[in-house]
């Protein structure tokens, strides 16, 4: 049970990694990638407020696998020097 368990985690952790590193950035969640905030006014129309402030307007933001990756290269290369 500890080993199918144990290898079920690792199979997960992997196939993870392989996505940050095919698709570094994924959808910002705050704005479902609209990059706006959206908001309908009193007439039913759809209208952009302000900027998402999450992904600063671009809808998409870096994974968090391939932040703590990104970070560890950051250290990595600073204590290589």
């Amino acid at each position: 049970m500890l080993i199918a368990s144990t290898a079920l985690i690792l199979a997960t952790l992997a196939g993870y990694s392989l996505l940050c590193m095919a698709s570094p950035f994924g959808t910002c969640r705050k704005c479902s990638g609209a990059g706006a905030k959206l908001t309908v006014n009193r007439a039913g129309k759809i209208k952009r407020v302000k900027p998402c402030r999450r992904c600063k307007g671009q809808g998409k933001r870096l994974r968090i696998g391939r932040r703590l990756h990104n970070h560890s290269r950051e250290i990595h290369r600073a204590g290589t020097r």
